[in-house]
């Protein structure tokens, strides 16, 4: 599943981009000939969009343009969070996304057909499109596939026993710390980057309550993820604790009808150990398999 593929010229960019806020940070681009996919791909809470160049060049040699976003305050981001510099779900899904959809579409003529997250990342992805539908774009046509890597909806109830138990403490507590604190000491604690409050609050309300809704987003996220048909192709790592299988399901219970495709792998097909970051230093696997079963 993971053998080398012919080599194939790959361009490699970085992109500028800005939100409509003022915002900006870089696209980092790895676009092969002859594309047959476009896929913006939304990395984990805290992780750097850097980190993922291994996996867009293994999907690029299979002949997928990527575009890695940069989430806010992380990486190339020109902000960080504090306590005099805040921001949530709004602007993430409403401001740093479509500027990311905006400049792919200038770079190439279309916007991306595919989109894909790691963690939280899929789980935003899976709101951008919901968000997209419920602003009158047709379900059937908002991209072509989903793609999610080690992601699925923190509610704590799709958790299985013991750590369902645990989990709504530690959802009360974290936004707590980052009120406290002005941002979450992500790095310190060992839980994400440095995020901003807005972000953490959100997504401890997700995790509570089980719905997607965020403060300055009126749309319904969670009728628009309802119509939601297009193929979906999950992949988790056998020991993740913080994306099993039962959280998977819950998020894509949310969707409307259509393809569904989930992939739990073991460390001897990762070749590497099968938990939620792991893969990312080994990801021509998880490349393949996702190629091959959805294109």
């Amino acid at each position: 599943m993971s053998d080398p593929l012919p080599p194939s010229r790959i361009d490699a960019r970085v992109l500028g981009v800005r939100a409509d806020d003022g915002h900006h940070f870089e696209l980092i681009t790895r676009v092969p000939d002859g594309a047959h996919a476009h896929l913006l791909w939304l990395p984990a809470l805290g992780v750097a969009a850097r980190h993922y160049v291994p996996f867009a060049e293994a999907l690029a040699a299979r002949g997928v343009a990527v575009y890695l976003h940069e989430w806010r305050g992380n990486g190339s981001s020109s902000v960080r969070a504090s306590r005099h510099n805040d921001w949530g779900y709004r602007e993430l899904l409403q401001h740093d996304i479509p500027a990311s959809e905006a400049a792919i579409r200038a770079a190439t003529g279309a916007g991306p057909d595919t989109y894909g997250g790691h963690s939280l990342g899929g789980q935003l992805a899976t709101c951008r499109l919901a968000l997209r539908v419920q602003a009158g774009e047709d379900p059937a046509t908002v991209a072509r596939a989903l793609w999610l890597v080690a992601s699925g909806a923190p509610y704590w109830r799709a958790f299985p026993r013991p750590t369902r138990y645990w989990l709504p403490m530690a959802y009360r507590f974290l936004p707590w710390l980052a009120h406290r604190r002005g941002a979450l000491p992500g790095r310190a604690i060992g839980f994400g980057g440095d995020e901003a409050r807005g972000v953490i609050t959100d997504w401890a309300r997700t995790a509570i309550t089980g719905r997607y809704a965020a403060p300055g987003i009126d749309a319904d996220i969670e009728a628009g993820m309802a119509k939601l048909t297009l193929p979906v192709r999950a992949v988790l790592p056998k020991d993740d604790w913080l994306a099993p299988r039962s959280s998977i399901d819950f998020l894509l219970s949310k969707f409307g009808p259509g393809e569904r495709d989930v992939r739990v792998l073991d460390s001897e097909t990762l070749r590497a150990p099968a938990d939620h970051f792991s893969w990312m230093r080994q990801p021509s696997g998880i490349a393949a398999l996702l190629t091959n079963v959805v294109l």
